[in-house]
């Protein structure tokens, strides 16, 4: 894994229970088979769609996103009301948990999507994505990073509604990583707006669920069986209020308030930030693991004191946790 990628604490192990009723046998199967079958038809369908109208297009994607959900096993609840497109660029940011997380967005925002480029060389399902509108950044290399904001202030520009997950990687859900500025010079770049969403996964009683995290060095097909093995999963994504353009202009305030419209305290940003810099001192000595073993949190966020570490996120990967996760935190988002 690449020093300049960001970490996590959270791991399948600690991470992914699910204190909850389980589906049985023949209705785990069947979510299986039913879900990667919509999945595939919508990769397939995605060239079709792309030329019609944005209300069209949005409709559809808001009805297939929705239908794979609930094929998975899980419902969907919506706090907040989202907007229809207003004809300018939104910038739409989101923790990030899951493979999930992009049909729940997409399900009531649906956009453009920054995914990392090794998608784009995936066999058919790269080719096809590119045809949806995807966006994509390449992780490994920093230089690419004025370009990638560029394309996307680009996109904001032309009136799109981009989705991106500013943690950079996956966590568990019970507390969220620091978010990367760069996406954020994209918004102010282009004047638009930014709109927060925070996604919650629970179990049937309301409680968090971790069954859908993919974190750490969890694999897909584990992923998958521990999603739809669940029962009673309710997927919850809360639309919080618009930061209008121009309210920030600085990217690391803006990148701030967008976080910290998801209910995570200032605190926990500056723990972040002092997790980083713990983090860019021991990987100059090689000691990283050793070092940061204590602190719980996100570690390697940044591996330079240079705002060139801030990276764009990537739309769906995973962070491969360098260090245990006793928890991420004992917070619950509500």
């Amino acid at each position: 894994m690449s020093a300049w990628l960001p970490t996590a604490p959270c791991t399948p192990q600690d991470c992914s229970g699910h204190h909850g009723p389980a589906a049985g046998l023949p209705a785990a199967v069947g979510r299986l088979l039913a879900g990667t079958a919509l999945v595939l038809a919508g990769a397939l369908l995605t060239p079709l769609v792309a030329p019609l109208g944005a209300a069209v297009r949005d409709r559809l994607t808001r009805r297939w996103a929705h239908t794979v959900l609930r094929a998975f096993g899980l419902r969907v609840r919506v706090v907040g009301r989202p907007e229809p497109r207003r004809g300018t660029g939104v910038l739409v940011v989101a923790n990030h948990i899951s493979w999930l997380d992009i049909p729940l967005v997409a399900a009531v925002l649906p956009g453009r999507m920054l995914a990392k480029s090794e998608i784009r060389r995936w066999p058919v399902l790269g080719a096809l994505a590119a045809r949806g509108g995807t966006l994509f950044v390449e992780r490994e290399r920093l230089r690419a990073l004025p370009g990638t904001v560029r394309t996307l202030s680009a996109a904001l520009t032309a009136g799109s509604r981009v989705v991106v997950f500013p943690e950079g990687c996956t966590w568990c859900g019970r507390d969220q990583g620091r978010f990367t500025p760069a996406v954020f010079q994209a918004a102010l770049d282009a004047g638009a707006a930014v709109r927060p969403v925070r996604i919650t996964y629970r179990a049937a009683d309301g409680r968090f669920s971790g069954a859908p995290s993919f974190v750490g060095d969890d694999t897909m097909p584990a992923s998958l069986w521990r999603v739809v093995a669940a029962g009673g999963l309710t997927a919850e994504i809360t639309v919080l209020p618009l930061i209008p353009a121009g309210t920030h202009t600085d990217r690391r305030a803006l990148a701030r308030a967008a976080r910290a419209a998801l209910g995570l305290p200032e605190g926990a940003v500056a723990q972040s930030a002092v997790t980083e810099v713990a983090a860019t001192r021991t990987a100059v000595t090689g000691s990283a693991t050793t070092r940061t073993a204590f602190t719980g949190t996100a570690v390697a966020q940044t591996a330079v004191a240079s705002d060139s570490a801030n990276r764009p996120a990537s739309s769906v990967h995973q962070c491969v946790s360098s260090i245990p996760a006793s928890a991420s935190s004992a917070r619950t988002p509500s």
